[in-house]
């Protein structure tokens, strides 16, 4: 019997290098992922769609080795003292991979050292609750599939040698901005030392984000995405001026206060962290930079934009800050105050240029999909393109800044969109590779392109209708494109056209080879997402993670080879209020993989037993295709018919290639004739790597 992929796994600690695992399933572990490099906070939901704060169901597959685990910290945290010889968590110990509380808190608390892989979205009982985190560990998210939500993790005095990476830690909010009653933090420190805070993403939290308290030291926080919260980062709660901190490379996004605010601290280095307030929202900065008490500040490279009160000290500390860059900023700024420390005296550190800081910061903080080094910043900075609504951009539309690309260029353009609503059709030409559309917003629901064509929408030319491909409303048919914290929608209203012909209207086509749609929603109701090829003959791989696809009939379709990693399928009524539909229609050919779903949801506001999870396209009746979908390692809502595969025009499914494996939820089944289920030695020849072959997704 296969084990239940929730329990712990535990596996010996090997070095890098180590491992003799095949090529695919280092790849496979190295690409399965579940949240989001600009993971949205969107506090409600609209539509049945799920709030973008709200993580995708299950999460990824047996990571079974350490995932960037074997790296050291740099900063304070690498420096040799108080009997601790630098910051490198529970690489020494065993590692284990996670997926319940039980087993999180088991392996935290333990006194020996363990690396533990978080590996699933793991919500905190009671709410609030702060996993007290025992010396010797390392705690890291199996790419970005780790979510810890409810709650965080506590380092009490004397607690040691801890690394916390690479995870999602998010909304304890209890629904009181300046919330005095709940002291409910991400990851809070109360006299501890040699603390590493790298890569994680931080957001929606009762109280503060970061607390590092009572003499907490030797400690480095580093690429971090600090976001949508009241109170940050607050370092103190002391009266002495001992602790050692360096801070470097994090994004302040839409917080209030206590970014961070600096109380007693012997030697505080900043350096290349990006402070940004958003004009127009209901959060807005009080101030920036803060050096209370008798903090001794050191503050280089950072990147100020549109705050008040940037940098601020106290009469009593010191501040000595250079090389930042203070773009639309008002109020305090201020430096001076005695002479500054020298961090190299401690540790070697290599400074960014303050202007490029907002691309590296964005590109780079939070967790990350692949196993790169977490320290090692992205390749040269992307050509942006900025578009926004109000004027503020070069470029008043998407289209017109994809316009602007060069034919045949090569090297990655970032069309950077402000939030807002495009109403419009873009179209990537093949000849425009290497593409990607931002949202520059809080939540992928920030930024939305919409539109409203279906299949039977006539031209405005006369010349006849669309079709289905040419409905969409964003079509990318170069390589390389990639999408990231926006939506794509098509809102054709299927009710009030119940006389034309050809309702299908896509959201969303791709017809090009390698393909990365990041953390976005893309949303419709018939044919949703056609993911596609450039030509029957050529290669389209597509990954998708940390998503949101909704629709109702066939909304996920094509003849691509793609993967829809870590997200979630939300099920949509039909135009008259009925459940009925399918979530696949491939028309895969038969030398191709088809879809992988894996390691997701698939939920929405519908019947019992009133959805498919595919059924086999033959597009244009051809019989030579083999359609493939494999749902795996996914929740299943009770939505899924017992049956859950179909027939269509005329073509059986079991002719062709439909098949489950380790499901969950009151949707899934056992095997059956009706319900295919891949034996463990079949599911090996069916990951991620085998759908992406030498393709690693990085985002850009």
């Amino acid at each position: 019997m296969t084990a239940d992929r929730r329990t712990a796994q535990h596996v010996p600690h090997k070095p890098a290098g180590s491992s003799h695992r095949s090529r695919r399933t280092r790849l496979a572990m190295a690409t399965a992922v579940a949240t989001a490099l600009a993971a949205g906070f969107a506090a409600s939901s609209a539509s049945g769609l799920p709030g973008a704060q709200d993580a995708p169901g299950s999460t990824a597959a047996a990571a079974a080795s350490p995932v960037r685990a074997d790296q050291a910290a740099d900063g304070y945290a690498s420096v040799d003292a108080l009997g601790q010889d630098g910051t490198y968590g529970g690489r020494d110990g065993e590692t284990v991979t996670v997926r319940t509380l039980a087993d999180l808190e088991k392996y935290a608390t333990a006194t020996q050292p363990y690396v533990i892989v978080v590996a699933a979205g793991i919500t905190m009982d009671p709410k609030g609750k702060e996993i007290k985190v025992a010396s010797d560990k390392t705690i890291i998210g199996s790419g970005t599939s780790g979510h810890i939500v409810g709650g965080g993790f506590f380092l009490g005095q004397g607690v040691h040698n801890v690394i916390i990476r690479n995870l999602t830690i998010r909304d304890s909010y209890a629904g009181i901005w300046n919330d005095k009653d709940h002291d409910w933090d991400a990851i809070q420190m109360d006299g501890a030392h040699h603390v590493w805070i790298d890569h994680n993403d931080l957001r929606n939290m009762a109280d503060g984000l970061i607390d590092s308290r009572k003499d907490t030291t030797y400690l480095t926080v580093s690429w971090n995405r600090l976001q949508h919260d009241n109170k940050a980062f607050g370092i103190g709660w002391t009266e002495n001026t001992t602790a050692d901190i360096t801070i470097h490379h994090n994004w302040f996004h839409e917080t209030e206060q206590r970014n961070p605010s600096t109380d007693n601290v012997a030697h505080a280095h900043l350096y290349n962290n990006y402070l940004q307030d958003d004009p127009g929202t209901d959060i807005t900065a009080s101030y920036g930079n803060y050096a209370r008490g008798h903090t001794n500040m050191v503050l280089e490279n950072s990147y100020f934009e549109g705050l008040k009160n940037p940098v601020t000290r106290d009469s009593t500390a010191t501040l000595v800050q250079r090389g930042s860059v203070f773009a639309g900023t008002s109020g305090r700024n201020e430096s001076g105050g005695g002479t500054s420390f020298d961090p190299r005296a401690s540790y070697a550190y290599t400074l960014d240029n303050a202007a490029d800081v907002p691309a590296l910061v964005k590109a780079g903080a939070g967790p990350r999909p692949t196993t790169a080094t977490a320290s090692t910043t992205t390749a040269a900075a992307a050509t942006t393109l900025t578009v926004a609504k109000d004027g503020s951009g070069q470029y008043g539309t998407v289209q017109a800044a994809v316009n602007a690309v060069p034919a045949g260029n090569t090297a990655r353009v970032v069309i950077a969109i402000a939030p807002g609503t495009y109403r419009e059709l873009v179209k990537i030409p093949s000849t425009k590779q290497n593409v990607t559309l931002q949202g520059t917003g809080p939540s992928r629901k920030s930024t939305v392109i919409v539109y409203n064509n279906a299949s039977g929408t006539q031209k405005p030319d006369g010349s006849g209708t669309y079709g289905t491909g040419g409905s969409a409303t964003v079509a990318a048919e170069a390589d390389g494109f990639q999408a990231r914290n926006l939506t794509i929608a098509n809102d054709f209203d299927e009710a009030a056209h119940q006389d034309m012909s050809g309702l299908q209207a896509v959201a969303l086509r791709t017809a090009a080879d390698k393909v990365f749609l990041d953390s976005i929603i893309t949303e419709g109701d018939q044919d949703t997402l056609l993911l596609d090829t450039a030509a029957k003959d050529r290669l389209g791989r597509v990954y998708m993670r940390n998503s949101y696809v909704v629709g109702n009939v066939d909304f996920i379709f094509g003849r691509a080879s793609a993967v829809i990693d870590a997200s979630v399928i939300t099920l949509k009524k039909r135009w008259d209020g009925s459940s009925a539909g399918y979530i696949t229609a491939p028309s895969t050919s038969a030398d191709r993989k088809g879809f992988l779903i894996n390691d997701s949801t698939v939920s929405g506001d519908v019947s019992a037993a009133s959805f498919y999870l595919g059924r086999p396209w033959h597009a244009g009746g051809d019989a030579a295709l083999d359609p493939m979908t494999t749902v795996r390692d996914t929740t299943l809502s009770a939505a899924i018919r017992p049956a859950p595969w179909t027939d269509m025009s005329g073509f059986s499914w079991k002719d062709d290639r439909f098949a489950e494996y380790r499901n969950d939820g009151p949707g899934a089944g056992a095997a059956s004739g009706d319900r295919p289920q891949l034996s463990d030695e079949g599911a090996a020849g069916q990951e991620i790597a085998d759908w992406l072959g030498s393709w690693t997704p990085s985002a850009s």
